[in-house]
């Protein structure tokens, strides 16, 4: 089967007709995803082999509080040694974010290729030659089945559903490879925990293990199970999208780029056919979909045809990185000063809106790194509180709703350790926030329509804008 890639940095590679659920191939070359994980994947020639050996889970301490592994019957191998995971260590000292460990690391022996997410790693060890991204993107559907199963995906969770885990894992890989990662399936084959069936099983020794294969995986549409039916039948789709951006001290913008996904949640009878039609689709030019979307009805009229799965999934996510699609929404006033043989400096900074259309900023967050000279800083916020923390030397400031008739501002001295020379750079600012109700890039959904079926759902669209990695330079 010819290998085609999929969504950026997260991509990965159709490799075997028994994956069920992993994305679609987008449009976009493979240099563009290829490009973000060079160096590392350059020695991994994309053969279409698969074998994943084992899993191993990392939390920020660098304990390995979880490990799985999978033997291979035709090589007569045993477990793999966790020593191996004394390389991931070596590049996690190196990096100076956890962000930033390599996603791939060669080893003599093995290959490792990791995901940083909800501040554990989860590190999968191959010994042979594997399309990289595949692997990567088979990490990430993990992490997303935990989240789905048990709200969060955290360390306290996973230990306190062990067993659950290793049955998910179980079912999710056969023998290396992987088999089923399609939530709805995962969900007949092993059931989600509750607290009933925690008690039940407990008593009677039973597990979550289903009694009947899924439904779904005999016919056509593996996704979605068949005999659904609900009293109320709705569909709600929220288009979320994330700005990465670098202003500099002028404000002129640098780099910025919208990371954006369509989520829903469909709970409908039957068999319903869906259509889902944009006023712009021409905005997305880099896609990648749920294995659930007509492939070729879109590249034809650009329209979302598709048979839902049931319950929640990611029905697409796409990448807008040309610079004039991409609206900055907010703006930061500074002004920063260290003087010369002086023990103070001036802090000043001023957020505002821009290009909002209307819509209000809010759960806005500042932090910035202060340089080590920085002893104390006396600062008076004009709404919201701040903290500055004299070990770390990390300024935050919560400033909550942006108001645009009074602009939050945070202004005051800096006390400096005596005798030290100024600074080489100015603090960078980092900025979160959220605004509801708008997609940055433009993107709107123009109608959702429902063949097969004779009722009628009820339909709504969320749209939320947040940002990424924000950064202003001073």
């Amino acid at each position: 089967m010819e290998a085609v890639p999929c969504r950026s940095v997260r991509h990965h590679q159709r490799a075997s007709p028994r994956l069920i659920g992993l994305c679609r191939p987008r449009v976009a070359p493979l240099e563009l995803s290829l490009r973000k994980l060079a160096p590392w994947v350059a020695f991994l020639p994309c053969d279409g082999a698969v074998m994943i050996h084992s899993l191993f889970l990392i939390n920020a301490s660098g304990d390995i509080f979880l490990e799985k592994h999978w033997k291979s019957e035709n090589h007569g191998k045993g477990a793999v040694s966790r020593s191996v995971c004394d390389y991931f260590f070596e590049a996690q000292e190196r990096a100076s974010e956890a962000e930033n460990v390599p996603p791939v690391i060669s080893t003599p022996h093995h290959y490792l290729l990791s995901v940083y997410r909800h501040k554990i790693f989860f590190v999968a060890v191959i010994q042979t030659e594997v399309p990289p991204l595949f692997v990567i993107e088979f990490l990430h559907r993990v992490v997303d089945t935990f989240q789905d199963y048990f709200g969060v995906c955290s360390e306290v969770m996973i230990k306190d559903n062990v067993v659950v885990v290793y049955e998910v894992l179980e079912e999710m890989l056969d023998n290396g490879f992987p088999l089923a990662t399609e939530s709805n399936i995962l969900k007949e084959l092993i059931k989600p925990p509750t607290i009933l069936r925690t008690v039940v099983n407990t008593i009677t020794g039973s597990t979550n293990v289903g009694d009947q294969l899924p439904t779904g995986q005999l016919s056509v549409v593996p996704w979605r199970r068949t005999g659904v039916k609900y009293t109320n039948n709705e569909a709600y789709f929220d288009v979320i999208e994330e700005i990465d951006a670098i202003i500099d001290k002028s404000g002129s913008t640098i780099t910025a780029e919208i990371q954006g996904v369509i989520d829903a949640c469909v709970k409908l009878t039957g068999m319903p056919d869906l259509t889902l039609s944009f006023m712009n689709p021409r905005l997305l030019d880099d896609v990648s979909f749920h294995p659930c979307v007509r492939f070729k009805r879109w590249e034809s009229e650009r329209i979302l045809s598709f048979i839902p799965p049931d319950g929640n999934f990611r029905l697409l996510s796409y990448h807008v990185s040309a610079q004039n699609l991409v609206a900055i929404p907010v703006y930061v006033k500074h002004n920063i000063n260290f003087r010369d043989s002086s023990s103070l400096g001036r802090f000043e900074i001023t957020v505002g809106p821009k290009q909002t259309m209307g819509k209000t900023i809010e759960g806005v967050m500042v932090t910035s790194q202060m340089p080590k000279g920085v002893l104390n800083m006396s600062l008076t916020p004009s709404q919201g509180t701040h903290i500055f923390d004299p070990v770390t030397k990390l300024l935050t400031w919560d400033v909550g709703k942006i108001n645009p008739q009074k602009l939050p501002s945070l202004k005051g001295s800096m006390n400096l350790q005596a005798g030290t020379s100024k600074p080489d750079e100015n603090p960078t600012i980092n900025l979160q926030f959220k605004i509801q109700q708008l997609a940055i890039s433009g993107l709107k959904v123009n109608r959702l329509d429902m063949y097969g079926e004779k009722y009628k759902p009820f339909k709504g669209i969320k749209y939320m804008t947040k940002a990424g990695k924000f950064q202003v330079r001073t």
